[in-house]
């Protein structure tokens, strides 16, 4: 007996010694081959490792003058203000940036790209969706505090928005609620709100700032980018795996195009004359019409974005079907979100709204009758998202009835002075990482690129998401903060030098574009 379990765990190991090389399982791949490092990991080893050396020395020289910035928010109108004024960085504080995110990445690199940990298969439950859904809902009605401002749409309440969406998507993601298809048409509503806030934030900052500079576009692409492009250096993936970056950074360009072209139209200029909002809408229509023409002419789509160098950053395993895609299931949020962002500015400044606090938006009548209409609203797409049985058909709704929703939410959501007086800070502390979340799951909460779930503690679920759960907020913080603290060396205010960065960055891109031109395609979702 005891020489027959020997043959068959000898058989099984020389069996998985085989076909482990080809199916990658998720499960106990204890025989898999992992692929040597290339070139370009080893050389963001090296770089890694040479930060840390510099800050050796800086340190044994004792240079130790250091501050850590303000961070900017490049979605709303401003900067967050210190209460005094900030002293400039020093030597030390970038390359204490550069160590932190070297060990970061060190980790990163561990949990999916090495056989130190194992990976387990997600199984989705009603249970493990909807139990920590209630859970953090409970968390974040108790954290409930008062809003400094009780403006519609305020900075805080943009915050407490984007973090329970990102909570409910992280949930979403890690209990494999995909499968469930009402679920997965929420969830897109969730994605549709975020573009809906791109457009509505970027178009208000530029309506109301003016600032069309190249300081605001390469703060605001740094911001966006800087994960997922070192992402893309150490754990060997292509710009697109990461979606929605490229996504939202796509519609930060084609925003900042709209309106940036002549006739630059801003607040200031349109108060003169009622006749540059019409200029405004003209721009709107013509953004409408770019959109239609690219949505209903995949071939057109596919010519433009199967040019190279293009092509590099919107190709996922040699295709861009996966960008179209994305690009297409959510094409009307942003203008949605813009045109929503005019309407409400213009409203407010003929004083239409009644924002003080504890008043309610509109007239009573009317405040009544538009709650009414948005829980109907609400009731109505569950229903209708219940009764859908594939993907695709519901998918093909989804671009037109999204946006529906999210006024609805936004309504309920302001239109009662108390509700809008208050927000969740549990919530709002989230959604000022919600960006990093994303990203971050990607590798140190989820694994196996998101297909099944990172294992830290073998053989104890709970312990193990709590741990888990745990060190991946604290590492999307993290990155939070040195993305900041590198923006502010990075990106300086003086045009002159800025213009250098940018081309220095252009030409290295171009550069490993070129390198990577023939290579083959990465593995993608």
């Amino acid at each position: 007996m005891g020489r027959s379990t020997g043959s068959c765990k000898g058989a099984m190991v020389l069996m998985n010694a085989v076909c482990n090389k080809l199916l990658r399982p998720i499960d106990g791949s204890c025989c898999q081959t992992l692929p040597p490092p290339n070139l370009f990991q080893k050389l963001s080893a090296c770089f890694f490792v040479s930060s840390a050396l510099v800050l050796l020395t800086i340190h044994i020289l004792g240079n130790n003058r250091q501050h850590r910035p303000v961070p900017p928010d490049v979605e709303s109108l401003g900067e967050k203000k210190p209460s005094t004024a900030a002293a400039p960085l020093g030597l030390k504080a970038p390359f204490q940036a550069l160590c932190r995110m070297g060990v970061i990445m060190a980790y990163f690199y561990l949990c999916d790209r090495a056989d130190v940990f194992m990976k387990e298969q997600k199984f989705y439950t009603h249970s493990t969706f909807f139990i920590p859904l209630i859970y953090i809902f409970v968390l974040g009605v108790f954290y409930s505090e008062n809003s400094k401002e009780s403006k519609l749409l305020n900075r805080e309440q943009t915050d407490e928005w984007k973090g329970w969406m990102q909570l409910v998507i992280l949930i979403y993601h890690v209990s494999g609620a995909s499968a469930f298809v009402p679920v997965y048409m929420h969830v897109r509503v969730l994605v549709a709100a975020y573009l809906f806030q791109t457009g509505y934030g970027h178009f208000s900052f530029f309506w109301l700032k003016g600032d069309f500079g190249l300081y605001r576009v390469c703060q605001v692409l740094f911001r966006l980018n800087f994960l997922v492009l070192i992402l893309c250096v150490v754990m060997d993936r292509p710009y697109q795996f990461y979606y929605f970056v490229p996504l939202v950074t796509f519609w930060f360009v084609v925003i900042y195009g709209t309106l940036a072209m002549w006739p630059q139209i801003l607040q200031k200029r349109a108060n003169t004359s009622g006749m540059w909002h019409l200029g405004v809408l003209a721009k709107l229509l013509g953004l409408l019409v770019f959109i239609s023409v690219f949505a209903y002419s995949q071939g057109f789509f596919d010519s433009i974005f199967s040019v190279w160098p293009l092509s590099k950053l919107f190709e996922l395993n040699g295709s861009i079907h996966e960008w179209w895609f994305r690009w297409k299931l959510d094409r009307f949020a942003v203008i949605h979100g813009m045109l929503f962002a005019l309407i409400y500015l213009l409203l407010q400044k003929r004083q239409v709204l009644f924002e003080g606090k504890g008043e309610t938006l509109f007239s009573a009548r009317i405040s009544n009758l538009l709650l009414f209409f948005s829980v109907i609203t609400f009731i109505t797409y569950s229903v209708w998202a219940s009764k859908c049985k594939k993907k695709s058909e519901c998918n093909e709704m989804h671009p037109y009835v999204s946006v529906v929703q999210i006024l609805a939410f936004i309504l309920i959501r302001n239109i009662p002075g108390y509700a809008r007086s208050v927000y969740s800070s549990f919530f709002a502390w989230f959604g000022k990482i919600s960006l990093e979340l994303f990203i971050c799951q990607y590798h140190i909460w989820l694994a196996a690129d998101t297909k099944g779930i990172l294992i830290l503690i073998p053989g104890n679920p709970s312990l193990n998401i709590m741990v888990s759960s745990f060190i991946f907020v604290c590492v999307a913080h993290e990155i939070s903060l040195i993305t900041n603290d590198l923006a502010q060396v990075v990106i300086p205010k003086d045009t002159v030098a800025l213009l250098k960065r940018v081309g220095a960055v252009g030409v290295l891109a171009l550069l490993v574009q070129m390198m990577t031109r023939d290579s083959s395609p990465a593995h993608g979702t």
